[in-house]
Formats: C-alpha cells, structure tokens, sequence
C-alpha cells in the first residue's frame, strides 16, 4: 500500500465517490490507485476548467464534495477561474494537485512552480503532504476544511508521497465541527428590527435558499411584512409550493432603486450587498445611507435553523402561515414572434420537467426565466456565482453526475460557452442527461452592456473586433457533434419550440443552437 491508495481510501470513507480528473506525469501514481478501487467514479476532462467548474456543480447538488486531480501549477492555474466561482459559491471541494518528487524540486525542473501561491487565492484551505505517512492525516484536514468552512480544500501530492510505502491503517469518517451558532445578541437586534415597524428586508444567501429555511423566512415575512430578496448563491429551491424570495438585480441603478425604500436588512448566508462593478458617479453598495444592515449568519452556519431561531424569537409557531408560489405553468401560453432570449425562456419554462436543474450561465439572455420560475414545477436552480465566465456547461455535467435522475437544463451564452467547450465531451462520453441551449447572439454582449454602463454608446472598429464573435462565425451544432454531442439548429422560436419538446423527452446529452 502506498500513500496514494491511502488518500483514496481517506476520501472513500468520508463519502468522496467521485473524481474529476487531468492528470499528468507526477500523478500516475494517484491514478494507477484509483484504478485500484471500484468504489470511485473517475471522470476525464480535457481541460482543467472543465474539472474545477463540474466538481463544483456537482457538490452543489450531491450537498457533498468531489475531489479533483490536476497537475502541477500549470494545471492548477488552468482551473483557477471556476476554482474562483466555486470559493464564492462557498462550494466544498478537495483538489488533488500532484508535484514534482520533493527532492526533484531543487533541481527547478521545467514544470516547477510556487504551487501553494497558485492555489491560496482560491481556495479556504492549502496544505502538503509531506510524506507519504503525512497523506492520511493531510487528506483528512483537506475534508474536514472543505466541510467546516463550506469551501475549496486544495490538498498538494508530491509523486514521492504518493509513491511511498505506508502501513494499511482502520479509517473511519472525519468527524467535522459543528456549524457555528449565531450570537445571541445579534439574533435579539434582529427580531427587534423586525418588530419595530421599520420596512425591513430579509436578504437570503446560500443555504437559506433552500425549501426548509425559505418556508421559515415566508412566515418571518407574512407575520413582519418584512420583504424577501435573494443575492447570487450556489443552488435556490425554486417553483411552486415554494417560497419566492426576488433575485436582487445585477444592474446596479435597478438593484438600487429595489432596496431604495428599506430601513433595516437582516442578511443569511452572505455579507450586504454590493455591485459587481464600480462605474463613475454609481455607488458601490446597494442599500441607501442609513439602512441598519444585520449580518446575521453567515454560510457556514445552519442557516435553516438560524431562520427557526429567529422565527421563535419573534413569538411565531413552527405551524405559522406563509405564503407559497402557486403553480401556473399550464397557463403560459405558447411563444411565437421573433427568436430571441424572451421567446426561448417561456418556451424553456412551459416544457421544464418536475424537479428539473436549471444550469445557467445566460448572461444577457436570462429573458423570462427568473420572472416565471416562481409558477413552474418545483425545481433547482444553479447559476454562475464568481463572474468568471466559462462555468456553465461543466457545471451542468456535474450536476448530471450527482442527480442522474434529473434533467438538467443549461442555458449557455455563446461567447462563455467558448471557455469550456470540452465539457460537451465528458457529457458524451458519460452519456449526461443535459439539453444545451446556446444563446447564440455571436457577441459578448454583456461587455457590450458594460461600454454602455461607462458611458461608451458608438462602438468603433477595434471595440467592435474585441467585443464581437460574428467574423467568423460560430458553428455550434458542428462543435457540439465534434465532441460527440447531437445537436439542432434552431432560427425561429416555432422550431426551437419543436427541438426542445423532442429533446426533454430523450435521455443522453442535447445541444440547441437558438440563433437570435
């Protein structure tokens, strides 16, 4: 047994089944003890961003981590940006990132970096083993980091740890530290605020947007009037029977003038928030001067019971009423007119399936879909959290491997969906339950969007070339076959309307080029 067979054999017995991989040289010996146990599910992507973006997907919707296998810093660097989103999605992940033999490392070989600088910014945990008796004890610290702290764990493999001679130990299950409580003081200020009279606002984050804690905040919010707003987080519980609590809007004026009216905001799961941007003359953060903003719990707490508590604090019964979306899916009537983001969303929202996920990385193209998710079937939603493009379509792999049951819907922007094309060759070849829709507008019109935002309106030669995907164009029904993916070619919302209804009812990975 070797320090390899012991990191598997840590992670298999604290529930880590699946690994997302790219291996190279200094991992073979990690791979070859992988191919030793049966019980892990190895999944290829060809590049590393594809690795990173469907681990992250999949802890989102398995509520446990996967673990990654990347090479070197330069592979580590490769999944950096969907590393990025899942730190802010606060998504529990353990990567695997070989290096070089420890005493190969003087020798400044030309793969040699400063991996633990490459991999301290995005993730919550850093560590080395620095043997190969070290791994069991390093392995364990990367789960339980990812676990306590709700976040990325990157565990650094030298091939001579992993090589290593180790004696076959009796493991059990990493026991994690409780979530921590909320201070009493705060949670007192809290249901104050809400029994003051003061127009208050519940600002849900993270696990507060699951059905359980949004019931809870649904009868805060019916016995207060307190209102119900949502930031960006990694999964929200959405649709019918279900508590609707209004996505706060990414454009800083509209999100402004959204909060304008509120005198106090009680915040779980995140910190107040904030515009992605700064612009001339645009504030930085969306609540008016003078809002009393409670941070209440943050994500690594139980938010569902943080909800309970306040709940009881306030004098309200587990059996308080709230007030749950209705479902009206059957009333949205068929899209016709022009194709575009509006007409392709109602008709995604008139065919979702029950307890769908919705993968979503639409950026300008989100059209309908917030507006009418409330009315659908119950069903999840995960979206990009980071802002580092180029996560959805390994994000919705991942979701596939955690959910196989479910169908997995990704809405895709083209020029994103750019990033990480090779994910449509691990849904091929894992025979993924996905329909892609590519919103094929051949721009990146949301840096179109941001020229404007900073006062730029007339786009020039050298704006138009670095903001522009039409010379030459596109061809996402032949990349998609490429990598071994069926896919149609949609150019009115009538033949789109027609695919999509023939692709919802097929198993296996779908792509639909909608050309608006």
């Amino acid at each position: 047994m070797n320090g390899a067979d012991m990191l598997c054999d840590v992670l298999l017995v604290n529930g880590i089944d699946v690994c997302f991989a790219n291996p190279g040289t200094s991992e073979m010996h990690f791979v070859a003890a992988l191919d030793r146990k049966p019980g892990m599910r190895c999944v290829l992507g060809l590049s590393e961003g594809v690795v990173t973006g469907a681990a992250d997907g999949y802890a989102r919707m398995a509520d446990k981590p996967a673990a990654t296998l990347l090479h070197l810093g330069p592979g580590l660097a490769n999944g950096l940006a969907n590393l990025h989103n899942a730190r802010r999605a606060r998504t529990p992940m353990v990567n695997i990132v070989g290096d070089h033999a420890s005493y190969h490392l003087k020798h400044d070989a030309p793969l040699t970096s400063d991996i633990e600088s490459l991999a301290r910014p995005m993730s919550h945990w850093v560590g080395r083993a620095a043997n190969a008796a070290g791994v069991r004890a390093a392995t364990e610290e990367a789960y339980r980091q990812a676990q306590a702290r709700r976040g990325v764990s990157t565990l650094i493999l030298p091939a001579d740890a992993a090589w290593g001679e180790v004696v076959r130990q009796d493991l059990q299950p990493v026991i994690v530290p409780a979530a921590p409580q909320v201070a009493e003081e705060v949670l007192r200020r809290a249901a104050k605020a809400l029994r003051s009279g003061k127009r208050a606002v519940l600002i849900l984050s993270g696990r507060a947007l699951r059905t359980r804690a949004l019931e809870t905040a649904g009868q805060i919010s019916a016995a207060t009037g307190a209102a119900l707003f949502s930031q960006t987080s990694d999964r929200t519980e959405r649709g019918a029977s279900r508590v609707f609590a209004r996505p706060i809007p990414y454009n800083i004026d509209l999100a402004v003038e959204a909060l304008r009216e509120f005198e106090v905001a009680i915040c779980l799961g995140g910190r107040q928030p904030v515009g992605f941007f700064a612009y001339p003359d645009k504030p930085s953060t969306m609540l008016q001067h003078g809002c009393e903003a409670i941070e209440l719990a943050g994500h690594e707490c139980d938010l569902a019971e943080v909800l309970r508590m306040l709940a009881e604090e306030i004098g309200l019964h587990a059996d308080a009423p709230f007030v749950p979306n209705r479902l009206g899916q059957s009333a949205i009537a068929a899209p016709t007119g022009a194709l575009n983001a509006d007409s392709i969303t109602i008709a995604v929202a008139r065919m979702l399936p029950e307890n769908a996920i919705i993968c979503e990385e639409s950026i300008t193209s989100a059209g309908k879909m917030a507006v009418l998710a409330p009315h659908l079937v119950p069903h999840d939603h995960i979206p990009l959290t980071g802002g580092a493009i180029g996560i959805g379509i390994p994000l919705a792999a991942g979701a596939a491997i955690a959910c196989p049951e479910r169908k997995v819907i990704a809405l895709q922007a083209d020029g994103s969906g750019m990033y990480t094309l090779q994910g449509l060759w691990t849904q091929a070849r894992e025979q993924l339950n996905v329909i892609t829709v590519i919103f094929a507008n051949r721009a990146y019109a949301i840096l179109q969007g941001e020229m404007r935002n900073v006062g730029v309106s007339d786009f020039g030669r050298n704006a138009r070339r670095m903001l522009d995907l039409d010379n030459p164009e596109l061809d996402w029904c032949a990349l998609a076959r490429g990598m071994g993916v069926e896919a149609a070619r949609a150019d009115t919302i009538e033949q789109f309307s027609d695919i999509l209804a023939a692709a919802t009812t097929r198993n296996g990975p779908f792509l639909i080029e909608a050309r608006i």
